[in-house]
This record gives structure tokens, C-alpha cells and sequence, in this order.
């Protein structure tokens, strides 16, 4: 898995004549859209990832390994949510970052850890669900707790030492009279920066998009065959959300990631056959801007994954909001004990006096 990053088609290397061109010609509809939609995906992502990791740890629960994946994967979109609303200033101010270089970086470093983390563990997800399913006899000790902390570990270790590099180079640009941030001609521009790009495409969205792909196909041709065989078996509850989780994390691939990969690699083909017009490129900056924030809304889709994936979390989320929902009742016992001792009563009157039926009326109304 490697950093990608987010093109800008501004080429510090480029003609004199591309040097003149201004991609930022869409910045009334961008002060307009883009900071609602980053409200909303705020808003939606910080409720949506709080309330996995409070429903998760406020009980003491043993993790297995898809759920321990998926707590990582909230925590890394409850990380990213935390740089949304310096990406809501900086399109209301038109492309002007106000807060200075240090947060610059931090807000970049952020966006693609969480990118390519989401990536890494829907990954490690599908990964585990297809040995689950397709092998439940063997390499089990894949799944287990202490094996899945590691991959768990070592996951935020390469997105670390590939983002952090960050973090020690400018990610602002003086661009007429305005200081952009996580631009493209923040980054040095050389020939094999298109080469670069595709590789890193290539392994850190390609790759994992295959894996996804295959284990979902395997899983659906297990489920088949074991329709077939037993069709109670095929139809279990369990059976159906290993599929769900699948499909799921393969949508949300598709509709996320994919837009933004592939708007990379097919302008930077273009562009290694040659340097790309004026209106080349400022169609490409308005075609970026949208797939980045389609990409954006992983954070917002990653608690549906959570909530259809574990049996559990779906049960206390639900009691949750039934707790809260539900108007008290604070005389239904006394009316529960009321109607006993009408029961009790009309018993004792035709029990005559019965000794049992008087020690029940007393245990009642006590």
C-alpha cells in the first residue's frame, strides 16, 4: 500500500502558457457546495463513528476478529472527521487555507491515512469473512485475537511511515493572493511523477479492489454449493450477513474509491503522452475536487458496515434508541400489583378464607 496524492494539474514544470492557467475558475459553485456537503458528511461521520466506539466500549465485550477491524476503522474515520471542518473553511474562504502550515500538513496527513487505512482494513475484512466462510478449518489462527491486533498494528505502522513524510514538507502554495493547501503544486513536479502515481494507484487501490472482488466471488460459489447441498444451512442468518458484509464493503470500494483512482490514472496516461491543455487540465481540477469528495464519504458509510456486520452492536443500537424513545411507565407496576390483588381478592372470596390464598394476598400486597 502506498500514499497517493492529490492532484492538482498545475505543473511548476509546465509552459509558460500552462503557468498562466487559473484551474480555480469554479469557485462560486465551490463556495456554495462544497462546504455543505462537508457539513453534512461532518456531521453524519462523527455521530455515525462516536456511536460505534460508545456502543463497543462501554461494555466490556470480547472482540472477534471482524469486529476488532472495524473498531480500527471507525477510529481512523472518527480521526479524519476531526480535519472537516478545516476543509469547510477552506472552500468558503475560495481555496484560501487561514491556519497555517503546521495544520496544513497534519490535514493532509490525515486525509490519506484514512484513505488508505479504509482501505487496508475493508481489505482485511473481506479477507477475514472469506476465511470464515470458504475455510472454516483452516489457518483459523489468522482470525484469532492476538494475530488480528498485530495485522491491526502493523496496518497503522505502513500508513504512518508512508504519511508521515508529510509532515516534513510545506503543503501550502502562494497561488494570486491566496494560500492553497494539499494542492498538486505544493509537490515538486518531475517526469516520473505520472509513473509514480499509477504504481501507487496500482497497489494501494487496484490490488486491494481485486482481493475484495475474489473473496466476495468465492464466498457467493460457497454459499451456492451449500444451498444446494442443505438449504437451511444457506439460508442461516449467518451465511446471509458474511455475504451482506462483503457486498457491502465492495459497494461502498466502488462508489468511494473508485471515482478518484481512476480519474487519476487515466489523466495521468494522458498526460505521459503529452502536457494536457488549459481546459484539459481545469476540467480534470473540477473532476478531482468531486471524486475527492466522493472518496470523503467513506467515513459516512463505514458505521452501515458496522451496523449490518455485527450481530451485537445492531441489537444494543437498537435497544438503545428504544430506551430512549420509549415514554416511561411509572404506575404499570402498581397497576400490575392492583390487578393481582382484584385476582387474589375475587380468589379469596371464593376460597372462603382460604390460608393459601390469604398468604398470596398478603405476598401481593406487600
Amino acid at each position: 500500500m502506498s500514499t497517493n496524492i492529490s492532484v492538482d494539474p498545475v505543473d511548476l514544470n509546465t509552459s509558460d502558457t500552462n503557468q498562466m492557467c487559473d484551474v480555480f475558475v469554479y469557485q462560486r459553485a465551490a463556495l456554495i457546495i462544497f462546504p455543505i456537503f462537508y457539513c453534512l458528511v461532518f456531521l453524519i461521520s462523527l455521530c455515525g463513528n462516536s456511536l460505534v466506539l460508545y456502543v463497543t466500549c462501554q461494555k466490556k465485550q470480547k472482540f472477534n476478529s471482524t469486529s476488532l477491524y472495524l473498531v480500527n476503522l471507525a477510529v481512523s474515520d472518527a480521526l479524519f472527521t476531526l480535519a472537516l471542518p478545516g476543509r469547510v473553511t477552506y472552500y468558503i474562504r475560495q481555496f484560501d487555507w487561514p491556519f497555517g502550515d503546521l495544520l496544513c500538513r497534519l490535514a493532509t496527513m490525515l486525509f490519506f491515512s484514512n484513505t488508505y487505512s479504509g482501505i487496508a482494513f475493508m481489505t482485511c475484512i473481506s479477507l477475514d469473512r472469506y476465511l470464515a466462510m470458504v475455510h472454516p478449518h483452516r489457518l483459523q489462527y489468522l482470525r484469532s485475537v492476538k494475530v488480528v491486533r498485530g495485522v491491526c498494528c502493523l496496518v497503522w505502522l505502513l500508513v504512518s511511515l508512508e504519511t508521515a513524510p508529510l509532515l516534513f514538507r510545506t503543503m501550502l502554495h502562494d497561488h494570486r493572493g491566496r494560500r492553497t493547501c494539499m494542492e498538486y503544486f505544493t509537490f515538486e513536479g518531475s517526469r516520473s511523477t505520472p509513473y509514480l502515481l499509477l504504481l501507487a494507484c496500482t497497489v494501494s487501490f487496484c490490488l486491494p479492489l481485486l482481493v475484495i472482488i475474489v473473496c466476495y466471488t468465492r464466498i457467493n460459489l460457497k454459499l451456492s454449493r451449500t444451498a444446494k447441498q442443505n438449504p437451511l444451512t444457506g439460508r442461516s442468518g449467518r451465511s446471509r450477513r458474511a455475504n451482506n458484509i462483503i457486498l457491502l464493503i465492495l459497494l461502498t470500494f466502488v462508489l468511494c474509491f473508485s471515482p478518484y483512482h481512476l480519474n487519476i490514472m487515466q489523466f495521468m496516461l494522458r498526460k505521459m503522452l503529452g502536457q494536457p491543455k488549459c481546459d484539459e487540465m481545469r476540467a480534470f481540477k473540477v473532476s478531482l475536487q468531486v471524486t475527492v469528495s466522493m472518496m470523503n464519504l467513506n467515513c459516512c458509510l463505514d458505521p452501515v458496515i458496522y451496523f449490518f456486520a455485527i450481530k451485537t452492536y445492531k441489537q444494543r443500537v437498537m435497544s438503545l434508541f428504544k430506551g430512549y424513545l420509549s415514554t416511561p411507565a411509572p404506575f404499570s407496576k402498581t397497576a400490575t400489583v392492583n390487578n393481582s390483588s382484584i385476582i387474589c381478592l375475587h380468589g379469596y372470596a371464593s376460597c372462603h378464607c382460604n390460608g393459601e390464598c390469604v398468604q398470596l394476598l398478603c405476598t401481593v400486597l406487600s
